[in-house]
């Protein structure tokens, strides 16, 4: 059932990786009334997420942000499904980044690195960054279940020399690459809810006390890798612009979860300079002390 599937969907994704981009937002425009006027897709949770977010905008302001978060979303969606056919010259002309420099640099230092991000703008066409370094990049990712579609996934990311490896790899990947002398760059997405733990760490995040992801800050204790944090903005549809910032080159010097704290205060910087462009889709607030 799940080759089936694959089979009369893989098609239809392919067809619309090869719209032209004027085209495939024209349909992203469709897509965005069906998913926001038609079906309403977690709309609910958006508004709430934005209500306890943003509480100092009034209703028209947030339903604006809420409006636009959709659009932008369909937008994103059909971005990913167009990295199926989208050619190295495009992507890297549709992202780019203003200091890769910085990045550089810190790959002189001779450590393994773990790269933190947002869920905002295009997390996605990051993968494009492997064709500007050198060292070998592995993007963090929850597996799909349907085998074809994860393989489909896998493939399209590895044609931009980017290695998917599951949450439950990732650990295992940075040993061995220690072990080996292997240096690599780890892609940490850290600003969603984690699961619910007795070990959490609770913080405030767009002034709401709430647990917060320290994966990546005890992995790059652990294996002593150096921190770069990565902000993106959405120039204007279909174009993207990225910039580095090190969090640390030294990373057992920095007591226990600042790191992770650093982290959270770039996100927020980011949302409130443009909260439409924020995956509001999950639920963000959902443990309670």
């Amino acid at each position: 059932m799940q080759f089936l599937i694959y089979l009369l969907v893989y098609p239809i994704l392919w067809l619309i990786s090869i719209l032209p981009f004027p085209i495939l937002y024209l349909f992203s425009d469709f897509v965005y009334f069906l998913v926001y006027y038609v079906i309403g897709y977690r709309k609910k949770t958006v508004r709430k997420n934005i209500a306890l977010a943003l509480p100092h905008l009034s209703e028209q302001e947030r339903l604006i942000i809420e409006k636009k978060s959709f659009h932008h979303l369909c937008d994103m969606f059909l971005e990913m499904i167009k990295t199926m056919s989208i050619s190295e010259k495009e992507i890297n002309k549709r992202f780019s980044y203003t200091n890769l420099d910085v990045y550089l640099d810190l790959e002189k230092k001779g450590k393994s690195i773990a790269l933190m991000c947002a869920h905002y703008a295009s997390y996605e066409w990051v993968l494009s960054m492997n064709n500007h370094i050198t060292y070998k990049g592995y993007g963090i990712y929850k597996k799909i279940a349907n085998p074809y579609f994860d393989k489909l996934v896998k493939n399209i990311r590895a044609k931009f020399k980017a290695y998917l490896i599951t949450t439950k790899e990732t650990k295992t990947t940075i040993e061995q690459n220690a072990k080996n002398g292997v240096l690599g760059i780890f892609g940490f997405a850290s600003d969603q809810t984690p699961r619910r733990s007795d070990t959490m760490h609770w913080d405030s995040f767009l002034g709401i006390e709430t647990p917060i992801h320290t994966g990546a800050e005890m992995l790059a204790k652990r294996y002593d890798m150096n921190v770069i944090f990565l902000k993106v903005k959405k120039v204007k549809r279909g174009y993207y612009e990225a910039s580095f910032e090190v969090l640390s080159d030294d990373v057992k010097s920095i007591p226990d979860y600042k790191l992770s704290e650093n982290f959270m205060r770039k996100v927020e910087q980011q949302i409130y300079e443009a909260p439409e462009f924020y995956l509001w889709t999950h639920k963000r607030w959902k443990h309670k002390k």
